[in-house]
């Protein structure tokens, strides 16, 4: 018997952090030694003590051990609700404007099942998250890519796109600060994003995992802060990045009543929610001492300076954008952002991941992951350095 992968599978683009496993891999058994990985945004410092502290007790308790709540644990969504309150001043109903989520991918994901129809327009930046455009796919929608150019600071121009493709358009995915550049986004942008929703009755979803990850003087906001979000948006957050909980698999969303209920809906019919063990060593780290997040943004502002300053010093052109944990900079030869990566890896033992691999507007650039300590960081730019002199 011939098995043949449904057409929605066969849509989809590579995922590129696979590409960068096998790349790896095959660059190991060439022969490459000492490989700095620069291309996966996996934070490679410890979860929290207390946190892993809090879940060691959770994990005892027999209770735990049953099929937890979709919607997650009352306890858990009442932190999230005093996590956003103190962080972002939103008064949030536990009930009906919280979600918990394995992760923000999973939410991500899901979400366009809830409200998207088969041919309908779903509004997906480029560069951007590579879950965006296979979410809309596999919903049956049809994604429109918006271009994020370094001259508007990776913002969409929203006035750039056709009102034909507005008035199809059913989602706007928007994430900032962003992954792969690193922008952040003021509030004057959400206001416009606000009204072409309003106007278009388009859901706008934005995607806030890196919300804590900043520099000293720029302290993202939240897109449910703006006048009117909660009439049109949801916004997606994890603790994966902001705790180093990446393998816990633990987020959730906050927003409109409907599209919670909606995206609880989805949920409900395809997983059984978080394990309860997990939401209570959750809550420790959104209710606990918040000095380990900042102790984290200071390692990677030193990261940052580290590799920025390295790469700038040997003619590099990296971008002035400084949110998330990513260093996003242009290809310096004439080569594209794929078979660059490729060398760098084979030459240099450097993985970085090529632009492409977050959509057609990608291209011409890379993306460094701050995941490293500050000496591999250097030792990083001396390779480079070294391999530019052999060249």
């Amino acid at each position: 018997m011939q098995i043949t992968p449904a057409e929605r599978l066969r849509r989809l683009p590579p995922y590129p952090f696979v590409e960068i496993d096998k790349a790896r891999a095959r660059a190991k058994a060439e022969g490459v030694d000492n490989i700095i990985d620069l291309g996966i945004g996996d934070p490679d410092t410890p979860t929290p003590v207390h946190i892993v502290r809090a879940m060691e007790q959770a994990i005892l308790k027999p209770e735990n051990y049953q099929y937890p709540s979709t919607e997650g644990t009352i306890e858990f969504r009442e932190a999230v609700a005093a996590w956003c309150r103190q962080r972002f001043n939103l008064d949030l109903n536990p009930v009906t404007q919280i979600v918990s989520l394995m992760g923000s991918k999973e939410g991500i994901g899901h979400f366009p099942l809830a409200f998207v129809e088969p041919g309908e327009v779903v509004l997906v930046p480029s560069p951007g998250y590579p879950v965006y455009e296979p979410a809309t796919i596999f919903a049956g929608g049809i994604p429109y890519l918006m271009p994020l150019r370094e001259e508007n600071n990776f913002l969409p121009l929203l006035e750039g796109i056709p009102e034909s493709v507005l008035e199809k358009a059913r989602l706007m995915f928007l994430n900032y600060p962003n992954n792969p550049t690193g922008a952040t986004a003021p509030a004057s942008f959400y206001k416009k994003v606000i009204e072409i929703a309003r106007k278009y009755e388009i859901i706008v979803c934005h995607d806030a995992a890196y919300s804590e990850l900043y520099p000293e003087d720029d302290c993202p906001i939240s897109f449910m802060e703006i006048e009117g979000a909660f009439e049109v948006g949801l916004e997606f957050h994890s603790l994966s990045k902001t705790y180093n909980m990446t393998g816990w698999r633990i987020g959730f969303a906050i927003g409109n009543k409907d599209l919670v209920k909606g995206l609880a809906g989805i949920k409900s019919n395809l997983d059984s929610g978080v394990f309860q063990a997990v939401q209570e060593a959750a809550i420790a780290a959104l209710s606990g001492p918040q000095d380990c997040v900042e102790s984290m943004r200071e390692i990677y502002r030193q990261r940052r300076r580290t590799l920025v300053e390295g790469l700038r010093r040997l003619g590099w052109s990296v971008t002035d954008t400084s949110g998330a944990f990513y260093v996003w900079i242009k290809v310096p030869t004439e080569t594209d952002s794929t078979t660059f990566c490729s060398d760098l890896l084979k030459e240099g033992g450097i993985v970085a991941t090529p632009g492409i691999g977050f959509g057609k507007h990608g291209e011409g650039y890379i993306r460094m992951a701050l995941t490293v300590d500050e000496p591999r960081i250097a030792e990083a730019v001396r390779r480079i350095e070294t391999r530019m002199a052999t060249a």
